[in-house]
């Protein structure tokens, strides 16, 4: 498939996650464009440590439940997780309550089938236009009815797994030459689902948003702005906190 048009402008990377933030909040896209985030937070701590678990399970088998702790220490120190533990003010009694959360979650998780199993992680990268490259990461990728599947785990709510899920597929679509026959978000810690099955319509929508996101940013760029700002429950943890009236509106009616 051919992505749409888009104006020109310096080099640009995007990934899913700034893709989703830049529709919520251009502001707080673009910051994060310029290596401005938000503080480290204990749920994404967590979430991202069952991630590697899940991914190790897949890769190597399952893990016994006295090897768990061994191996979630492993997956910290050998990963950016380990930089975290500090700005995260973790003690070893948090750390530990941690790992006991991940272990109910990997419980639910090896119950899930594994047949088909392709990859973990599996990293995507493509130059979808000159000076565009749209990037990230499928937790994890089944073959499926004659194609592939992907699919992303979640350890909380599904959230905005349906406009991930459309950026992943177009973003495989273009590297692979193929679409993905279905694509299924799953929260392992509760157990819903959500699954679609991306035709030519639906992957050339997402391109036009996605391009419309490459439009905005650059469009930003070129005027020296900062980007609208837009208030809403992503405030709390966002790195322009302090002197957003906007985010600080949205907190205080949070709170």
């Amino acid at each position: 498939m051919d992505f749409p048009p888009v104006r020109d402008g310096d080099e640009l990377r995007l990934s899913a996650s700034t893709y989703l933030t830049y529709r919520q909040c251009p502001a707080t896209a673009l910051a994060k464009l310029e290596g401005i985030y938000g503080p480290e937070t204990l749920p994404g701590f967590r979430g991202n440590l069952a991630h590697r678990v899940f991914a190790r399970h897949l890769r190597e088998g399952p893990i016994a439940a006295g090897d768990l702790q061994r191996v979630c220490r492993e997956e910290i120190g050998s990963s950016a997780l380990n930089y975290k533990l500090g700005p995260l003010g973790m003690k070893p009694s948090g750390l530990q309550r941690v790992i006991g959360e991940v272990q109910e979650l990997y419980e639910r998780f090896r119950r899930f089938p594994t047949e088909g199993f392709r990859g973990a992680e599996v990293a995507l990268d493509v130059e979808a236009t000159p000076g565009v490259n749209l990037v990230g990461s499928v937790d994890a990728v089944f073959d499926d009815s004659g194609g592939v599947k992907l699919v992303d785990w979640k350890t909380n709510e599904l959230g905005s797994a349906a406009e991930q899920l459309a950026f992943y597929a177009l973003v495989w679509t273009l590297q692979e030459g193929t679409p993905p026959v279905a694509v299924e978000a799953v929260s392992v810690g509760s157990g819903e689902r959500f699954v679609a099955h991306p035709d030519a319509a639906d992957l050339a929508a997402t391109a036009r948003d996605v391009a419309a996101v490459v439009d905005g940013i650059r469009s930003v760029w070129a005027s020296g702005g900062t980007g609208e700002r837009r208030g809403g429950p992503w405030c709390r943890y966002c790195g322009m906190l302090d002197g957003c009236e906007e985010g600080q509106a949205a907190v205080d009616l949070l709170d």
